[in-house]
């Protein structure tokens, strides 16, 4: 077990996934421009739905490049595991649309394992993580998410406690 290396991975990790929430509390709905460019799938539904935003992945990819050389891994390490982790809660947000969820709502797991996955294991490139490690990893940050999720709801970070 490496206790640093799931540290640092789960730090990016929370970077990468609070930067979209509070860029989107800082801008508004400047540069909100919808991923999916407002478009459906063959289902009739949205292909990603309205809170997937370019803004937020590249709030997401920014931060977390800025936020690896302070925890001595190279810019290019951090833009790598924020858009690996985007993609996680990318997927996350097509496989929602085809269950017919709407948009932000609350599927636990299904909004906490894909991103925290595909995070951790873009991490690997970076940092001496085993299978364990990255599964701790993903433990780790699916009990943080739920919590400070509730904790930027209270500080009205988040519009939703989940």
């Amino acid at each position: 077990m490496n206790p640093d290396s799931i540290l640092r991975a789960l730090v990016l990790l929370a970077v990468a996934n609070s930067a979209p929430v509070i860029a989107a509390r800082l801008m508004g709905g400047v540069a909100a421009w919808p991923l999916d460019f407002n478009q459906a799938f063959p289902d009739a539904r949205p292909i990603l739905g309205p809170a997937k935003t370019i803004r937020g992945i590249v709030a997401s990819v920014g931060a977390t490049a800025g936020a690896a050389p302070l925890l001595g891994l190279d810019w290019r390490s951090g833009a790598l595991i924020a858009a690996a982790s985007m993609a996680g809660d990318i997927f996350s947000s097509f496989v929602k649309r085809r269950l017919r969820l709407p948009a932000s709502s609350k599927a636990t797991g299904l909004d906490q394992i894909p991103e925290a996955l595909f995070g951790a294991l873009a991490a690997q490139l970076a940092l001496p993580l085993t299978l364990f490690d990255v599964l701790l990893t993903i433990l780790a940050f699916f009990l943080g998410q739920i919590v400070f999720s509730r904790l930027f709801y209270k500080i009205g970070l988040r519009k939703e406690p989940y």
